[in-house]
């Protein structure tokens, strides 16, 4: 049984930034990075410099809060295994899931935009957390009722702490 060379390339990672932003990152690319001191990097990209400091990571999930010249982002990575699962429509199924909206770093509650017994669709912003200079909108992360709110505006919380909880 011979390999092909398909089996030996290697699938680029989608990378999401923000909610806004998504870009294709092929892993033979070469990039000019270079890791001055723990969790800080400088990155020459096009002949643009670039000063990137790690602020938080969540592996599991494959998520990164981090600082871009001064200027906050949360970047979420994609590869080739989620990206086959998104094509198949399995995620639906995983996100339905997630019935608890936790905190995803300490912070201030700015808006809780849902009450219980609401419907809410996937997508829909449900509350509004300010964390390190940065509004951060939490979105519903599939189609249900909103089952419970523990959070109120003006309350700080911490990293974890449950915010909403849907059915």
């Amino acid at each position: 049984m011979g390999t092909s060379s398909e089996n030996n390339h290697q699938h680029p990672f989608q990378v999401q930034v923000s909610d806004q932003w998504t870009f294709d990152v092929d892993p033979s690319d070469e990039l000019d990075i270079v890791e001055v001191e723990q969790g800080r990097f400088h990155l020459l990209h096009r002949g643009l410099s670039y000063q990137i400091d790690l602020l938080e990571s969540n592996k599991s999930e494959k998520s990164f809060l981090l600082s871009v010249n001064g200027n906050p982002y949360q970047v979420h990575v994609s590869d080739a295994y989620d990206q086959l699962i998104a094509k198949m429509g399995f995620e639906n199924q995983a996100s339905q899931k997630a019935k608890h909206i936790m905190a995803p770093m300490p912070g201030l509650v700015l808006e809780v935009k849902v009450e219980s017994g609401q419907e809410v669709r996937e997508g829909e912003a449900l509350l509004i957390l300010e964390a390190m200079k940065m509004e951060n909108v939490l979105k519903a992360p599939a189609d249900g009722i909103i089952k419970l709110v523990s959070a109120a505006q003006g309350a700080s919380v911490d990293k974890g702490q449950l915010l909403i909880e849907m059915a």
